[in-house]
């Protein structure tokens, strides 16, 4: 689940840097990147953090 959280952040932020410079998207560019980063946020905090 986690890698999937990374998949889809990565492809959020990919899709609002082709939209930041295409200008074409307006206020979607940053509803990408406001997703993006909370995927992101989600990631990290999930991680467990158990030593093995």
């Amino acid at each position: 689940m986690r890698s999937l959280l990374y998949i889809v952040a990565v492809i959020l932020i990919i899709g609002w840097a082709i939209g930041t410079f295409a200008y074409a998207a307006g206020g979607l560019i940053h509803v990408l990147l406001v997703i993006a980063i909370i995927s992101l946020i989600l990631g990290f905090l999930r991680r467990d953090t158990t030593v093995v």
